[in-house]
Formats: structure tokens, sequence, C-alpha cells
């Protein structure tokens, strides 16, 4: 039986998508041998769980969280007791948790879970209160529990892929032979890399298509082409066939994509672009801004990613704001990700606001190019791919 969820505070707040986390609490009860029952999880502030700890428990002040079972009974025969399987009510507050997570230096999703983990066992009959021989068992259970969330997210960390236009902007300012973004490339996959992004303009002011040529015949992970739907791109993409393409909208006076592709306005034409790859088995991602019209709509003509435009969240000034457009990109990865679309982001992700995008679930792929090219001019390509994959696996990890 499912986990139940309520919130009573914003969304950007949670350390999780609601869909994660419900998967979460599911992989919880099944770890704990109690697939079968369910309980229902209250996400709120210091003010309502303050007045749920007064009431029951005498204590008017705000607390991290409140485990209400259903029945006194313990261990193994309570569970046998109960009428229902249910087994109770979490309740966590929000607030309490982000500074726990700042006092112990944690991430929020690490301190979050544990509250999550040690109620659930409360629920469980466990007691750390009645004994320290009790307060032991319940550590180690916490442990093994925790333990099996991480290595479960280990199993799907969120991969990054490099683009190398900006080594061909420096090249095409000289209009000579370096430096060469194929060799880019091979840096960057032995770096780490998962794959290699390259954006074909219709007026070649970067990568030429000598550069996706040899692309195609040298990197060993994935090339995605970046691309607008024009005649003379489509047909090199055809000829070409790369691992996938990205369709993103074009402007010519622009410096670079100033945002997601419209495809609501354009679904007959986009869609008879993905019609065009799917004949060649080309899988295609759109470039959209985070909103569930264009999601909709990419998921009905047949797209197999999408690309959540991340601009709008790196450009945001003010945490408030910053918090707000995380919100959307959030929400809007949860929805592609129920909509059966795979998901990645991208555009603008620096050294210092990419942690945040690579810890959302549903995310599987960040593709990040001018942050890292231009700190390889201080550290070297390699070293700057290393950086920026530490910053995703600990992102990654932080439970």
């Amino acid at each position: 039986m499912p986990a139940r969820l309520a919130c009573h505070c914003s969304r950007h707040e949670l350390p999780f998508s609601t869909r994660r986390l419900l998967a979460i609490c599911n992989l919880l009860l099944q770890r704990c041998g109690v697939a079968d029952h369910s309980f229902d999880l209250l996400l709120t502030g210091d003010r309502e769980i303050a007045e749920l700890n007064g009431r029951y428990r005498n204590k008017a002040q705000p607390t991290n969280v409140l485990s209400f079972p259903l029945t006194d009974d313990e261990g193994d025969e309570m569970l046998a007791a109960l009428p229902v399987k249910e087994l109770g009510d979490i309740v966590i507050s929000v607030e309490t948790a982000r500074r726990e997570a700042l006092l112990y230096g944690q991430p929020l999703r690490q301190r979050f879970t544990w509250l999550l983990v040690h109620g659930l066992l409360h629920l469980l009959g466990y007691d750390h209160e009645r004994s320290s021989e009790e307060e032991a068992r319940m550590e180690a259970r916490e442990r093994e529990l925790l333990t099996t969330l991480n290595q479960q997210r280990n199993a799907a960390m969120t991969k990054l892929a490099i683009n190398v236009d900006h080594v061909a902007t420096i090249r095409q300012a000289r209009g000579i032979a370096e430096p060469d973004p194929i060799a880019a490339a091979a840096i960057c996959e032995m770096a780490g890399a998962a794959g290699i992004v390259v954006h074909l303009r219709e007026d070649r002011r970067h990568i030429q298509d000598r550069d996706v040529r040899l692309l195609r015949q040298t990197i060993k992970t994935k090339l995605n082409l970046e691309m607008g739907a024009n005649k003379e791109i489509i047909d090199i993409a055809l000829e070409i066939r790369p691992d996938l393409i990205t369709l993103v909208p074009e402007k010519r006076e622009e410096l670079t994509t100033e945002g997601g592709l419209d495809v609501v306005s354009q679904e007959k034409k986009i869609a008879k672009v993905i019609e065009k790859m799917a004949k060649r088995s080309i899988p295609v991602s759109l470039f959209l801004d985070p909103d569930p019209r264009q999601l909709a709509v990419a998921r009905k003509i047949g797209a197999t990613f999408v690309e959540l435009h991340t601009g709008r969240y790196c450009d945001a000034i003010g945490e408030d704001k910053q918090q707000a457009e995380f919100a959307l990109i959030a929400a809007a990865a949860d929805e592609a990700d129920g909509l059966g679309l795979r998901v990645c982001a991208g555009h603008g992700l620096s050294y210092h606001n990419t942690a945040p995008i690579a810890a959302i679930e549903a995310i599987e792929e960040l593709s990040i190019g001018h942050a890292i090219i231009s700190r390889a001019v201080f550290s070297g390509l390699d070293k700057a791919v290393r950086d920026m994959l530490a910053i995703i696996r600990q992102a990654d990890l932080s439970f």
C-alpha cells in the first residue's frame, strides 16, 4: 500500500520532489517488511508542529519529527494486532529540519531522510527512550535503512555531458585550427564525462560540419547534437546519426540560446522532425522551459527526452527568486517523469548553482559547457571536468 503525503508548506522548501519522496517512503516500507501497510506523512512548519507537540506531548515548542502509531502495542505483535494495515502518522517540520541541517553541517536531504527513517521506526515500535539497548538497536536499524537508500541513489547517479562549443568559439575567433573541440571532447571523456554536446548552428559560428563528423567517429560515450529545426541541419543529423538530437530555438542575433523551444505553437513542425528521426532510430530531446503545457505537447508528439532550461534559475538575483525558479524546475522534472519522458537539464549551470539541480531525482543528466571551459582556462580541462563531477556526485549522495 502506498504512503500518503500532505504538505502544509511551500513545495520549494522540500528537499525532494513529492514523487521522489513517496518513492522513498514506499521503499522504506518494503525494506522494513511492511510493504502491505501504509502511513500518512505530514510536512509542515514550526507553528503547526509546536501545536501538535503541546497537545499530545505537553511540550508547546517546535520539534523536528513526531510519530503517532496507530496502537501502543510493540514489535511484531503490534503489526499482527492492527485491524487495518495502517501504521499511523509522521509529522516533520521542514523549518526545524533546515535549521538542524545547518547546525550539523548536513545537506537538507540527508537530515530530512534521517527524520523520515526515525519517524517510521517509531511507528514500527522502536523507542530510543525506552533503554540504552533499545537506543542502540534503533540507531543500528537507522544506519541500515539509510545505507539502503544511498545504494539505490548510487545506482542512478546523475550524468554529466560537456558542451564543447566554446572551444570551437575560441578557434573560430582566430580562424585557425586550434584549439580543437575534437581533442577537448576526448579529454572530457577521459575525465569522466558521460557524453559530448555540440550545437551545429545554421550560421556555423562555432561548431563546423567537420567537427560533428569527426566527433561521430571518435567519441566513445554519447554524441548529443543540438540543432534548430532547419532542413539543412536535419539532413546532416539524419546522415551522421548522433546518439541523440536536442531541438533548440535558434536566432541569428542571440549570443546563446535564450529560452526554451515553444512546441505548443510549433507542434506540427516539431512532430515531423521527431518522425523523421524515429525512422533512423535517433531519439529526440526538446529543450523546454519548465512549463507543464510544453511538457504535455512534448509527450504527445513523441519526444524521448526533455532538457529543462535552467537559465532563469541561474540568473535569478536573491535567494527567494532563485528558490522560486528552482521550484518550477523541480516540479517540471517531476511532471515530465510522470509523463514517461526522460529528463535532462542545462543552461547557465556553474560550480555555484549546479548541486541543487543535480539533486533533483528525476533529472538523469546535466549539460554544462561555458562554466567548465571557463574554469579550464585556469585549471586545465581535465580538472575542470572532475571538479564539476565531484559537485554532482556529492549532490547525488547527500541523503
